[in-house]
């Protein structure tokens, strides 16, 4: 009986992800050029196996997530690459089950408790973690038996792999290390004002958080409803991207360590602790989580009532009407990025967060082999010289990105090459989840009212001590594993 129970669960669910709201959306099939698709696949003939040798080739893969990074929707998209090859090279699909941030976990559950698993889900290791809890608790499988980290097209990858590692097992395809957060603004807005255009401040080494911090204390203005900073990156990208620092290191045995003594902790959480204090950050009443507009990103940034929204690339990587209503004119060139700013008293270098990319399989997926070959073509439109022109091109010519923000994108890239930078959270016990948020949300989440002194002298031992509780957890898994 409580197997058709969760039949039936499931099943709802799956009509829920398809059958409301945006959710209703239908693909469309976009191409590219003649010259461009020959160019692809030529060059994936000599990188990629030919279809008669390839396992999940002519087939389906189902992939579980809040964003769809495959399909199109609208004609002024670009093409995702990756899945254009595994579409035209393999004669393959993917269907794309929506979910959100506070139901995938037991949606997730449910589907695997009925049989009904999706494929794949995207890896992380910061913000929505997906390691290593998920995998101890066997909502993904290793895929060590897909995947040739040795390889020449997974060459560089075997060490980022090593962030999803139990054991000997790994539990991630990781397709690329990309960088986290920067930070993206309005160049009409900023003129407007009179402050120094960030990109030249950096060209100039001078891109620094007293910079950052005199510009957001001149913006904001609450009578004005006019604040510098919005939404929810901005307190964890300052304090543990920017600084160079993490709570949370790991030691040369694979555990889990506190880092809160370092004194660039300290600095970093000052900032955001002023900033907070001197109300530069939109709130709402005494959420300072209450984002503009219903949380929407860059809200506010063209309208001259945020400076700096703190975002992921792909928040206003998108097509130019779109970046339009929201960031400010790219035909205009109002939209542009910098890398977060620098500690003017740390070591001079400026840090972004390094994010492994990629997929992992769900417990009870049907078509691992399918999402393998998946994975392999989107590894190929990273390496490949050809198609990294083509993907460049797409920007240039739907999105209208210029070449300085094709150039600011290669900086932010080599940036993470040079500082290679992860930092874990989200995906704890349950214990060390809560004690870890406290550090990460409390100085802001607290309108200020509580200093990084305070904060770990109030949660430091708890965290210390589940730390420990965290380590002997994957220590009893991997020994199980025998």
């Amino acid at each position: 009986m409580k197997r058709i129970i969760a039949i039936v669960l499931a099943l709802v669910m799956v009509v829920a992800l398809v059958g409301c709201g945006s959710k209703k959306r239908k693909p469309i099939i976009l191409t590219l050029s003649t010259e461009d698709s020959e160019a692809i696949l030529n060059a994936a003939g000599i990188r990629l196996p030919d279809i008669s040798e390839a396992k999940g080739a002519n087939s389906n893969i189902i992939y579980f997530a809040e964003v769809d990074l495959m399909n199109n929707y609208s004609e002024d998209q670009v093409i995702n690459t990756g899945f254009w090859t595994f579409r035209e090279k393999y004669h393959c699909t993917v269907e794309f089950w929506e979910t959100t941030l506070d139901t995938k976990w037991d949606q997730l559950a449910n589907f695997i408790m009925a049989d009904n698993s999706p494929d794949f889900y995207p890896c992380g290791v910061s913000s929505e973690a997906t390691f290593p809890m998920h995998c101890i608790n066997k909502t993904f499988i290793p895929v060590d038996g897909y995947v040739d980290y040795t390889s020449p097209l997974w060459e560089g990858m075997a060490e980022p792999a090593d962030a999803f590692a139990l054991g000997d097992r790994h539990f991630a395809f990781v397709t690329d290390v990309t960088f986290r957060n920067v930070v993206p603004y309005n160049r009409r807005v900023v003129e407007e004002y009179g402050y120094d255009d960030p990109a030249e401040l950096y060209a100039n080494d001078d891109w620094t958080w007293d910079k950052f911090y005199d510009m957001c204390m001149d913006f904001s203005d609450a009578d004005e409803n006019r604040f510098a900073l919005d939404g929810y990156a901005y307190n964890g990208a300052l304090v543990q991207e920017a600084s160079g620092a993490k709570f949370v290191e790991k030691d040369e045995d694979g555990n889990y360590i506190s880092n809160l003594d370092d004194p660039l902790l300290e600095q970093a959480n000052q900032l955001i602790y002023d900033l907070v204090k001197n109300e530069c950050v939109y709130h709402q009443g005494t959420n300072y989580w209450g984002g503009r507009d219903n949380n929407t990103a860059g809200a506010g940034v063209k309208d001259g009532l945020c400076l700096f929204y703190v975002a992921l690339l792909g928040q206003f990587r998108m097509p130019v009407e779109e970046a339009k209503n929201i960031w400010g004119d790219v035909t205009e060139n109002e939209l542009m990025f910098v890398p977060l700013p620098r500690n003017p008293n740390g070591d001079g270098e400026y840090y972004l967060a390094s994010i492994p990319t990629g997929y992992m399989l769900v417990t009870g997926g049907k078509n691992p082999d399918g999402v393998a070959l998946y994975a392999a073509c989107e590894r190929f439109k990273i390496v490949d010289p050809t198609v990294d022109r083509i993907e460049r091109k797409q920007l240039q010519e739907k999105y209208l990105w210029t070449d300085e923000m094709l150039e600011m994108y290669d900086e932010c890239r080599r940036l993470i090459l040079k500082n290679t930078y992860m930092y874990y959270n989200g995906n704890f016990i349950d214990q060390l989840n809560t004690a870890y948020n406290h550090f990460r949300d409390d100085i802001a989440r607290g309108g200020a009212q509580t200093t990084w002194a305070q904060l770990k002298e109030q949660f430091s031992e708890s965290f210390e001590y589940y730390l420990d509780q965290q380590n002997l957890e994957i220590k009893e898994y991997i020994e199980s594993l025998g």
